[in-house]
């Protein structure tokens, strides 16, 4: 069966930030004059817009690129953002350059060189770049080391201030804007995963995985409400495992002052083809789910704000 023709966006992408060593902007920004529901979707992992000298630098281009990407996820964002009229953030730049949803101290130091870099004793490395995925991915499973060097320390300054921290500034600013026109907002972090193994003997691995960080970045049931909503659709979900979120979670889930933030991991045998590259034929399903259920969020995110300045989801 034929791939399905992608969606391309309908309403201009506004650029932030750039991409070190390319004439390309960090990130998009789709965003209207006014939420009409109060969510905003994210999409860190998307990002496909290499520099020559990026690729170059790379032991192996192609097979890398496949694994760290969460492949066409921004793609599947600006569906649902298009279906739904939700704000959408999307990386531009490579998770390969820098991990959006990582801290930007979260750093494997032994493969940057130049200048003074931090002396850390090994037990102070976090465990994500402690197994190779840290700020910059430096190792994969089942392939080893993915570059061919260690990274200047100058280029990875320009990598943090030009991508990571204009990224993050940009979504702080965007979940304020929302959370203020509706009282409260919920931002949900699209991402991939690899098929999961299955629990036992006729246990089907989750095609989906809610993240909230154990309760400490979305509140009022919100991560209860999107795990009925999936398992009302006969998709197998779990909460938490093995994915309860990141940096971006950390950074911007705020519950007390209305800004929500839930991770939404999709198995890529859900909307990829066989070999996980290109929109296989439930691309558009999926989808159609997911602005299913950023419509059913939204109405329960708009009744957690008080007062009725505030316009309700359904209009």
């Amino acid at each position: 069966m034929p791939a399905p023709s992608l969606p391309r966006p309908t309403a201009p992408l506004q650029s932030g930030g750039r991409i070190p060593g390319s004439d390309d902007a960090a990130f998009g920004l789709m965003v209207g004059e006014t939420a009409t529901v109060p969510i905003v979707i994210g999409a860190p992992h998307g990002g496909r817009s290499y520099p020559d000298a990026v690729v170059q630098s790379m032991r192996e281009p192609d097979r890398a690129k496949l694994k760290l990407e969460d492949r066409l996820i921004d793609i599947m964002a600006q569906e649902v953002a298009q279906a739904t009229g939700a704000p959408l953030i999307m990386a531009q730049a490579p998770r390969a350059m820098i991990d959006l949803n990582r801290s930007p101290d979260d750093i494997d130091w032994s493969m940057i060189r130049g200048r003074t870099v931090p002396n850390h004793p090994t037990g102070a490395v976090n465990r994500r770049a402690r197994t190779g995925l840290g700020l910059v991915p430096r190792r994969l499973p089942g392939m080893g080391e993915i570059w061919k060097g260690t990274l200047e320390r100058a280029e990875l300054d320009e990598r943090i201030d030009s991508i990571h921290k204009p990224y993050h500034a940009a979504l702080g600013l965007l979940l304020e804007r929302v959370r203020d026109e509706w009282g409260a907002v919920l931002l949900i972090d699209l991402h991939s995963m690899p098929p999961l193994k299955s629990d036992g003997p006729g246990e089907p691995a989750a095609e989906f995985v809610v993240g909230d960080r154990f309760g400490s970045s979305c509140g009022d049931g919100l991560a209860a409400a999107a795990l009925t909503f999936l398992c009302a659709a006969e998709r197998r979900v779990a909460h938490n495992r093995p994915y309860s979120g990141g940096y971006v979670l950390d950074r911007h889930g705020a519950p007390r002052r209305g800004i929500h933030a839930m991770q939404l991991e999709i198995c890529r045998s859900t909307y990829l083809d066989a070999q996980m590259r290109e929109a296989g034929p439930r691309f558009m399903g999926v989808a159609r789910l997911l602005g299913q259920m950023v419509r059913a969020l939204a109405a329960q995110v708009a009744n957690t704000s008080s007062g009725d300045i505030f316009r309700h989801a359904a209009e």
